[in-house]
Parts: C-alpha cells; structure tokens; sequence
C-alpha cells in the first residue's frame, strides 16, 4: 500500500492504535457536501452524511486493525482519507491469519446492513420520519453508502479487500510470492475493467482510484517477484523451524532491538555481534512463530526440509 501518513493530523488514540485523518479529507468533504447541497432541507443533513461516512470506514479499519491483533498480528495505526481509509497491519505471515485480517473489514460492513434496517423500523414507529423529513433520506442515503463500499471493496482488485483476500486463498496451495503475482495479474485485469467504467461514465473519481489501483498493482507484483528471488536463496540447511518445518534464509533478516543492527540470528547463535544481546527464542520469518534456537536444530540423519513456495 502506498504510504498516506505524510501530512496527514492525529485524531485520537484507541486500544493503542492511533488514527489519522490526511487533509484532503476536508477539501473532498466540502466538495461533496456543497455538490448534495439539495438532497436534505438543510445543509446540517449534509455534513452528517459525510461525518456517517467517517464513522463507516473508521468502524471497517478497526474490524482490520483488531482481527489481526487476535491472530497474533501488529496494528497501530489508522489513516482515512477520501478514497477510504487504510489499516496498517502485520498479521503473521501465515495464509490463515491473512485471511481472518482482511475478511473481519467487509463483516464489520455486513454487521452493519441489520443495524440500518432495525434503526429504520425504530424510526419509523417512533414517528422520527414525521418529525424530520430529512431523516428518512438520510439514513437511506447512508445505508447505500454502507452497502456500496462493502461490494465495492470486495472486488478481486489488488490493493481492495477483496484482491487480498484472493491472495490469502491462493496462498494456501501456491505459496506467499506466488499467489501475490497472480492476484496482482488478476487486479491488472479488474483495473482495466474500471478504466472502462470511468470512461463511459466519465466519472473522475473513478479514473483517480484507478491510478491509484494500478500503482499498488505494480507495486505488489515487483514485491511478489523479489519474494521468488528471496524463496530461492540460501537457507541454513541445518535448521528447521519447529512450527512450518521451513529451513531458515542465510542472511541478516533478524534485527536486534536493542542496537537496531540486523544480523543473521543463526549465524551468531542467537547473540547480536554489535551488542552481545542474547535472545531466549527466534522467530520465523515465514510463519511468525517464535521457538528456542536449540529447538531448531535439525537431529542427524532427519531429511532437510524444503523450502516453501
């Protein structure tokens, strides 16, 4: 994902995740509300229509932040700006704990279909539609809104939901690196088919996300290439991670917290050789678990494990 915490203002902090709200949220906001100045009786209508917007996809991206939180995952910050919001997670790097990250926004979206229909019955028998008018519109209006982002977010188009969750189910039977390559091929394809829309209906916005569609798309496959580079190196034979069974790389993928220094944890026999740091148990780059380095050692005369991928 493209970086959107430049020049954007923090709103406030939740379960530790701080979240950020960029500022061309409050040009496109006045844009929108003065272009819907004539859907409600009064311009307030407006401004809480897009303030119901605001709480929408600040309510998904915490579906996302806290999923994966649960699967072990680190999740700290929100930014939301006009297109939508994003959630900057790390869940660990396993297919399942992917998945369960990515679905838990668009069921926040479905959690929330019940709520607009019960909110509209209430209304309605408590006789709110009389007393407002605007207030039947409104919460229509907001209810499609709710909807529309839940079908458009679940489109196979890599950087939307629904492109990474193609890549979470093809990653249990092709591998990390692979099933990133071909769901960012299969959102190549699903670009061109909005480019298409955008045209036809020449809608601006619409052209905007696209670009911003096909530099993630590209930005994804270059990661999913250096990911095959990455399978295929050299891996410490005489490991195993006790968790996947995965032999690790030979490199300085490990970094010490205590210097910052990166070094090959395997190598030095689970010690910093800047600092001298030891550490009670290594993780596993390709599943997240972490495990004593003795529990590491593949036992003599055991097979070497192959290499994922």
């Amino acid at each position: 994902m493209l970086g959107l915490g430049r020049n954007s203002i923090r709103l406030f902090r939740v379960a530790g995740i701080d979240v950020f709200l960029h500022w061309t949220w409050f040009l496109v906001a006045l844009i929108e509300i003065q272009g819907r100045a004539n859907a409600y009786s009064s311009v307030t209508w407006n401004v809480l229509e897009y303030l119901a917007l605001f709480l929408i996809v600040l309510l998904h991206e915490f579906g996302h932040a806290l999923a994966c939180r649960q699967v072990g995952g680190t999740a700290n910050q929100i930014v939301l700006w006009p297109l939508g919001g994003v959630a900057y997670v790390n869940p660990p790097p396993r297919p399942a704990a992917m998945l369960w990250s990515i679905v838990a926004g668009p069921l926040v979206n479905v959690l929330l279909i019940p709520v607009f229909l019960l909110l509209g019955t209430v209304s309605q028998s408590l006789g709110i539609y009389d007393a407002a008018p605007s207030f039947h519109p409104f919460l229509r209006a907001v209810a499609t809104i709710n909807v529309a982002l839940l079908v458009f977010n679940v489109l196979p188009i890599y950087p939307l939901d629904g492109g990474k969750i193609l890549w979470s189910l093809l990653w249990f039977g092709l591998g990390r690196a692979r099933s990133l390559m071909v769901a960012t091929i299969i959102g190549f394809l699903g670009v061109a088919g909005l480019i298409g829309v955008a045209v036809l209906e020449r809608s601006t916005w619409l052209g905007i996300l696209c670009v911003f569609f096909l530099l993630n798309c590209w930005s994804g496959l270059r990661g999913a290439f250096a990911m095959v580079r990455h399978e295929k190196g050299p891996r410490h034979e005489t490991y195993a991670c006790p968790a996947c069974k995965t032999a690790p790389h030979i490199g300085n993928y490990w970094s010490c917290p205590q210097c910052k220094k990166a070094f090959d944890t395997f190598a030095s026999k689970a010690q910093c050789p800047d600092c001298r740091t030891s550490f009670a148990s290594t993780k596993c780059p390709e599943c997240g678990e972490s495990n004593p380095l003795d529990r590491w050692v593949v036992q003599t005369g055991a097979p070497s494990p192959a290499p994922i991928g």
